[in-house]
C-alpha cells in the first residue's frame, strides 16, 4: 500500500508573457515605440496528488504544459498561482534539505561534463550534496551494477554512445539516492532495446529505494510499461488522472486480430469479418491483420475458426500511441 501523498499539487498556474512582433521593418519600428504581448497559459489550474512509491506517466503532447509543471515541482520556476508541497516543501523555496532529496533528469540536457570521465561528475556531486564516502560507494556501486557499466566510468563522456551516457546522466542524478525521481523524456533518441534497459532499471531503482517516479515520455511503451496510473494534460490543462487501463478501455474501440492461414485464402471472404489492415498471400506464408469491433472480437474469432483455415490466430490491443492520440482527439475522458 502507497503512504500518504508526498506531493500535492492545488490549482497551479503557470503563465507566460510572449512578445508578438509584427514582421518586416515596419513592425521592428512599431515595436520599438508599442509592443503587443499574448499570454501564454503554460499550465492552467492543474490540481493532483502523488504517493510515495508511485510512478506515474504524465502525458501530453508537444507544448501541453508536462516540463513546465516538472520545473515548478523543482523549484526551477515560479508558478504564477497555485499551491505545490513536494516532501513537504515549497519547491521554489530551493532549500538545501529539499534539494537533497529529489533528482531532475531531461533527457534532452546533460549535467555530465563533456571532455572529462564520468566518474569525475559523480565525484563532484557526491562534494555537492555531502554525500558520505561509504554511502557514495554503496550507491555508485549498485547503480553500476544494475546498470552495466563498470567499463565506461573513466572513458571521457563524449566519446560515449547515448545510450552509455544516458545511463551515466542516471547515475548522476541518482547519487544522493533521491526520494522522488521527476524524469523527463529520459529515453529520447535510444534505440528500443537500450530504452528497455533504462525502463528495468527504473523498475528496479524504485523497487530498491521505495522512490516516487514522474515520468514524461513520447513513447507509449515506458508509460505502459512502468505506469499503472496516468496524468494527462493538454493545453495546460488535467484532462484524465487515473489508471491508464481505464483510457485503454474507453478508447481502444477495436482489437486487431493476427491471423495465421495454414493455406491460401481468397482476400473477399475475409471483408465480412472486418477491416482489412494487411494481407499477404504468397507461397511461404498465408497471413492477415483485420481490425474488429472490441465487443465482437471474440465472437468474430470464433466465426473466423469455424470457417477459414486458421493456423494461428492472436487478439491484441491497439498501440497504446493510437489510443493516447484519441484523447487528445476527444478533448476530454
Amino acid at each position: 500500500m502507497f503512504q500518504q501523498p508526498i506531493i500535492k499539487v492545488q490549482n497551479l498556474k503557470r503563465h507566460f508573457k510572449v512578445y508578438k512582433k509584427q514582421p518586416g521593418l515596419m513592425g521592428s519600428i512599431k515595436s520599438l515605440f508599442k509592443r503587443k504581448y499574448e499570454t501564454v497559459k503554460a499550465v492552467d489550474d492543474i490540481s493532483f496528488e502523488i504517493k510515495q512509491g508511485e510512478i506515474v506517466g504524465f502525458i501530453g503532447q508537444n507544448g501541453a504544459g508536462k516540463t513546465t509543471t516538472l520545473k515548478v515541482l523543482s523549484g526551477l520556476l515560479y508558478p504564477t498561482a497555485g499551491a505545490v508541497s513536494v516532501l513537504g516543501f515549497n519547491p521554489w523555496d530551493r532549500k538545501s534539505k529539499f534539494q537533497k532529496q529529489f533528482a531532475l533528469v531531461m533527457g534532452q540536457k546533460n549535467q555530465l561534463w563533456w571532455d572529462l570521465p564520468a566518474m569525475e561528475t559523480f565525484l563532484l556531486n557526491k562534494a555537492i550534496y555531502e554525500v558520505p564516502d561509504e554511502q557514495f560507494e554503496k550507491t555508485l556501486n549498485k547503480l553500476v551494477d544494475l546498470l552495466k557499466v563498470s567499463e565506461i566510468l573513466n572513458i571521457q563522456v563524449r566519446k560515449l554512445s547515448l545510450g552509455q551516457r544516458m545511463k551515466c546522466e542516471l547515475i548522476a542524478a541518482l547519487l544522493h539516492n533521491p526520494k522522488v525521481l521527476f524524469l523527463d523524456e529520459p529515453t529520447i533518441g535510444l534505440d528500443v532495446v537500450m530504452q528497455k534497459n533504462l525502463r528495468d532499471f527504473i523498475k528496479a531503482y524504485n523497487k530498491e529505494f521505495k522512490a516516487t517516479v514522474i515520468l514524461t515520455s513520447h513513447y507509449m511503451n515506458d508509460v505502459k510499461e512502468l505506469c499503472e496510473r496516468a496524468i494527462v494534460i493538454d493545453k495546460g490543462k488535467l484532462i484524465f488522472d487515473g489508471k491508464l487501463q481505464d483510457i485503454i478501455n474507453k478508447y481502444a474501440r477495436n482489437k486487431i486480430l493476427s491471423l495465421v492461414f495454414s493455406k491460401e485464402v481468397v482476400k473477399k471472404d475475409l471483408k465480412k469479418f472486418g477491416e482489412i489492415k494487411e494481407f499477404s498471400q504468397d507461397n511461404s506464408s498465408y497471413t492477415a491483420t483485420i481490425l474488429v469491433s472490441r465487443k465482437k472480437a471474440a465472437l468474430v474469432a470464433s466465426d473466423l475458426l469455424k470457417e477459414l483455415p486458421i493456423e494461428d490466430l492472436n487478439i491484441e490491443e491497439p498501440p497504446i500511441e493510437a489510443i493516447i492520440r484519441e484523447v487528445f482527439q476527444s478533448g476530454n475522458v
